[in-house]
Formats: structure tokens, sequence, C-alpha cells
């Protein structure tokens, strides 16, 4: 039966455990930002091992000025090397020969702390090792470990501690040399104090500091995989955030994604709202990329495209989606706003002089020019996620969009770049965005009987 304690911090690692599991699944990148996280952790942990093995290197030369010594220093080499081979075949996830080394660290400790000098004059009880105070030691290995490993893998050293140590601890309790003439002394001289005998005498392990060890390792390796766990947890839910940020940066412009971010409503709820609506068009796209290089095709698509999203963007619109080689785009959603019509014809003037400047480059290196047409319109229209459980994707739907759609097509029989229904420009209060805009009454649309003034440019 676990203590409290212990079996509240393995509740909290196993619950955590499926969470992070479940995360890493659903979001690749963060198997990414773990793999540099490790791998940059792993680099450091080996630098300070290697660092920290060469001072003992030096340190124990002082203490034992002997030839023996030597000995010691060959088994620094073997840990800075397994070091060196961890950082090799570090990854995410499960490893064998990464679990192999991390307990070939453990097994070759507890014997460099069991196992008396071969090379060594050796005329003391083996169990008098443990009097030198070398246990301290494993918690260096268990605190780099932390810099470059997972909470499980901390967690499993601190299992693995418990069983080696034993196993180490019992072969010198059977296998030991002893001083039966100084364990008779001892008993002789601590007689009347049992309590004292066992600690004193130099043929005892001293079981019971040994577990007491056995027992600190563990609780400090399963403290510290909680911890590490926790820091997964935050990483977890701080790429989530980055992923759901990134994921409306692509829609709406950066001012609203922080406090789109932040809200506590769905904006995916099903609603009714008036919208300004914008479509744009490259003219002649199907000649166009019947006649150039599939390379000069998307390099002008993406010439375009960034036009499209910068005017859109930086004008307040959300960008409802690509249609190849045009673009949708929404002003008042997910938020209505005053100026949502404004903003719409700024976007559509924004669009065609980019264009015409992107233009102006292209006539300059001798490459094709495109010619674009815009359709606004001002109306009701339908909101809401569309899709299924697998994939959902904010929509806006209905007549304004319709229309929308019908006045960009018309700007071809039109012989115009710009098409603005009465309904968006008469919401337009600045002279200015409306200069260059002449009205043209009863337009008559495909698909709508009753015919709509718009103002063209």
């Amino acid at each position: 039966m676990l203590p409290s304690g212990v079996a509240d911090i393995f509740r909290a690692l196993r619950s955590r455990r499926v969470e992070e599991e479940r995360a890493a699944r659903q979001n690749p990148f963060l198997v990414k930002a773990l793999l540099k996280e490790k791998l940059e952790g792993q680099r450091i942990a080996a630098w300070a091992r290697t660092g920290a093995l060469l001072a003992s290197g030096i340190l124990i030369t002082f203490q034992n000025a002997s030839w023996s010594v030597l000995y010691f220093h060959g088994l620094l080499l073997v840990f800075i090397a397994l070091g060196w081979a961890q950082l090799r075949y570090a990854k995410v996830g499960h490893s064998r020969i990464e679990l192999a080394l991390i307990l070939a660290d453990l097994v070759l400790l507890a014997v460099t702390l069991t196992v008396p000098n071969p090379f060594a004059p050796s005329d003391f009880p083996t169990a008098m090792i443990y009097r030198f105070e070398t246990f301290p030691y494993f918690f260096i290995i268990l605190a780099l470990a932390t810099l470059a490993y997972s909470w499980r893998t901390v967690l499993t050293m601190g299992v693995a501690f418990v069983v080696i140590w034993f196993l180490a601890v019992l072969g010198v309790a059977l296998l030991g040399t002893t001083d039966p003439q100084l364990g008779s002394a001892v008993t002789a001289a601590f007689a009347a104090v049992p309590g004292m005998r066992d600690i004193v005498d130099p043929n005892s392990v001293v079981w019971t500091i040994r577990i007491q060890e056995m027992l600190i390792f563990f609780l400090v390796a399963a403290i510290l995989a909680l911890r590490g766990q926790r820091s997964n947890a935050l990483l977890i839910r701080q790429a989530g955030i980055a992923a759901e940020r990134a994921n409306l940066s692509r829609y709406f412009p950066p001012s609203l994604v922080d406090q789109l971010a932040s809200s506590s409503s769905d904006i995916g709820a099903v609603r009714s709202q008036d919208v300004a609506v914008l479509f744009a068009d490259i003219v002649g796209f199907t000649q166009l990329a019947e006649r150039e290089s599939p390379e000069m095709v998307m390099q002008l698509l993406r010439r375009c495209h960034s036009v499209f999203e910068q005017a859109i963007f930086s004008n307040g619109g959300t960008l409802d989606k690509y249609l190849g080689d045009g673009v949708m785009a929404t002003f008042g959603t997910p938020q209505v706003s005053p100026a949502d019509c404004a903003n719409a014809l700024a976007a559509a003037s924004a669009i065609v002089e980019g264009v015409e400047s992107g233009n102006a480059e292209l006539a300059a290196a001798s490459s094709p020019q495109v010619r674009i047409s815009v359709g606004l319109h001002f109306g009701p229209a339908i909101l809401g996620n569309i899709g299924s459980e697998r994939r959902l994707e904010f929509a806006t739907l209905g007549d304004a969009v319709n229309v929308a759609s019908r006045l960009e097509a018309a700007s071809r029989d039109l012989g115009c770049r710009i098409v603005a229904s009465d309904a968006v420009v008469s919401r337009v209060a600045d002279s200015a965005l409306k200069g260059g805009f002449r009205r043209v009454p009863k337009l008559s649309l495909r698909g709508r009987a009753a015919p709509i003034d718009v103002w063209v440019a």
C-alpha cells in the first residue's frame, strides 16, 4: 500500500500522461517543440557532466596521489562517453538505446560506489565504503536527467535506482569482505547500546540508512517527475494557444486575433447579421494559366494573394476564403462596426492600387501582368461553422454573398475594376473614398429578379 502522498503523485502523473499524449497526437508541432527542448537540455547536460567529471578527476588526484587513482579516472571517462552517447541517441518517445544508456549510468555509479578499487590495497571491510558518504553523487545524475529527459524517464530512473541500489547493498552484505575481530570489538564496546552497534560496526551495511536512501531518492525523483510533467503541460497549453492564434490569424486581422483568442463567446455560433462582402478575382486567369509556365502562374498568384491579404487585414476585414485565383472577404465579422462599408470600399481600392503597383514591377521585368475585378455588397448574411465534426470552417452565406459575387462578375461587362452596390456606397460618409466612382442605376444580375443600383470605378 503506497503512502497517500506518493499515491497522489502517481494519480496526477497518470491522468496528465493521458492528456499529454492526446495533445501530442492532435498537435504535431508540439512533438517538434518537445524534441527541440530535449536536445537543448541534453546538450547542456552533456557539457555540464563533462565539466563536472573533469573537475572530479582533478580533485581525486589530489585526494589520492597514487597510481591506483587511474582506475577512477578510467571510470570518469566512461561516464563522459555515456553522456555524449545519450546525446547521440536522444529522441522524443520510447527509445530502448537511450533507456539502456541511462540504466548503464546508474549501474556504473552503483559499482563505482560499492566495489573497492581493485588496484588499491584494501585493509578494511567492504561495508566501510558507505561511511564515505558518496551517495549524493546519485542526485547529480538525477539533476542532470531533469535537464534532458521527460518526466516519465525521470520517474523510471527513480524506480530503477531502488532496484539497482538494493542489489548493490545486498551484494556488499553477502559478498563483501569483513573484519570479524573488529566487529567483535565493536559488539563488546556497545553491548549496553545495541541500537548504536549496527551503525558503528564497520562490517555492517546499515540497512536502515540504505533503505532511507532508496526512499528519499525515489521520492525526489517522483517530485521532479511531477514538476517536469507540469512544465510539459504548460508547454502543451502554450502550443495549443499558439496553434489557435495561428488559425485565427489566417482569417482575421492581427488587431482582432488577441481579442478573439481571449473571448469567452463562441464565434462559430450560427447567427444572422448585416455584413459587407467583397469578392476579388483575376480576370482571364484561365488563359493566363494556359499560356504561362506553372512557376510563373504560382508567382503571380502569390503576388495577388499577398495584395489581397494586406488590403483586407489593414482595413479590418476577415479573410473568409481563397477561391483559386480569387478571394472572398467580409467586413463586420465577427464584430459589427459602423465603418464596415467604408472599410470594404477602402480595401477594394487598396487591392486595385496594389495590383497596379505590382503590374508596374512585372512590366519592368517583361513578365505578364494581371487585371483585377472587385465586387462589393452590404446586406443580411448567415454566419457560423459549417462542415462535419472532423473539419469545421467559419463561413458567411446568404444573399449578400451571392450579390457580391454577381457584382464582381458584372465588372467585365461594365468595363470597370470595382462594382459596389448602392447599399455599400450610401453608407460611406467619406467623399474621398467615393471619388472616382460613377453611378449605374438598375443593374440586372443573373439569378436575381429585382435590379439594383451600383457604383463603378
